[in-house]
C-alpha cells in the first residue's frame, strides 16, 4: 500500500514545501518588513491559491479512500481550534479564525457523516456538480454568487451577520483571519476531490512507483509540519532579524 500511495506522498510534499516557503516569505513581508511588491501581486496570489487548492482536493480524494473519516475529521477540527485559540492569545494581530485545518476537519466530518449517501451518486455527476458549485460560491464572502470573478447573483447582507455566518462563507463586515477557508465555497473542492476518488482513484493508486524518499516522508508527515511550521519558521527568523 506504502508503494501503491507514493504518488499522492510525492504530491503532497511539493505541496507542502511550497507552503514552507509561502508562509515563510510572508512572515519576511508582513511580521519583519521585508518589502517585495511581487509577493502583493497576481502571482503570489496565484502561488497561494494553487497551494491551498492541492491541499483541499486531495484531503478530499484521501477521504473517499479513508476507514476513519470520522476520526481524523474531528482530529484535524481541534486542531484547528487549537491554532486559533494560540494565535488569539499570542499573535492576535495575525490571528486565524476559520483556517485550513478547520475547514479540512469540517469536511472531513460532514462526508464520514454522509459517505454512504455521497457514494450512491455517480462519479462523474458528483465531480462535476461539486466543481460546478465551487466556482459559483467562489466568492460568496464577497457577497455575490458567479462563475468565479463574474458576479450574477448578489448576496442579501441579512447572511454576514456572526461568526456562525462567517464560519458558513458569510463574514460579517469586520471579520479578519490571515488565513480563512470557509465552508462556501471550499467544501464543494474537498467534495470534488471525494469524487475524483470514486471516478479514477484505484487507477491512481495502482501506479507502481516508490516515489522520491525526502519527498515521500513530507508528504506522509504533512500535517505534523503544517502545525509546527509556523512558529519554527518565526523563531528561525526572529534570530536572523532580531
Amino acid at each position: 500500500m506504502k508503494e501503491r500511495c507514493a504518488l499522492l506522498d510525492v504530491i503532497r510534499g511539493v505541496t507542502v514545501i511550497n507552503m514552507v516557503l509561502f508562509h515563510a516569505i510572508w512572515d519576511l513581508v508582513y511580521i519583519f518588513g521585508m518589502n517585495w511588491d511581487w509577493y502583493y501581486g497576481y502571482g503570489a496570489y496565484i502561488w497561494q491559491q494553487c497551494i491551498c487548492c492541492t491541499f483541499i482536493t486531495l484531503s478530499g480524494f484521501c477521504a473517499g479512500m479513508g476507514k476513519h473519516t470520522l476520526k481524523r475529521g474531528a482530529i484535524v477540527f481541534l486542531l484547528g481550534l487549537a491554532v486559533t485559540l494560540v494565535t488569539l492569545v499570542f499573535m492576535p494581530e495575525d490571528r486565524v479564525i476559520f483556517g485550513v485545518l478547520t475547514l479540512i476537519g469540517s469536511s472531513m466530518l460532514i462526508v464520514g457523516a454522509c459517505k454512504s449517501y455521497l457514494k450512491k451518486i455517480p462519479a462523474i455527476v458528483g465531480l462535476l456538480v461539486s466543481y460546478g458549485l465551487f466556482a459559483f460560491t467562489r466568492h460568496a464572502d464577497a457577497k455575490y454568487l458567479g462563475i468565479f470573478t463574474k458576479p450574477i447573483f448578489r448576496l442579501p447582507d441579512w447572511l454576514y451577520q456572526n461568526y456562525a455566518t462567517a464560519y458558513f462563507g458569510f463574514p460579517q463586515s469586520g471579520f479578519y483571519s490571515t488565513d480563512y477557508f470557509a465552508l462556501i465555497p471550499w467544501v464543494f473542492l474537498f467534495l470534488t476531490g471525494f469524487y475524483l476518488y470514486q471516478l479514477m482513484g484505484k487507477k491512481f493508486l495502482s501506479i507502481h512507483w516508490k516515489g522520491i524518499p525526502p519527498l515521500n516522508w513530507i508528504g506522509r508527515h504533512a500535517l505534523e509540519i503544517y502545525v509546527v511550521h509556523q512558529p519554527v519558521i518565526y523563531g528561525v527568523l526572529w534570530v536572523m532579524f532580531r
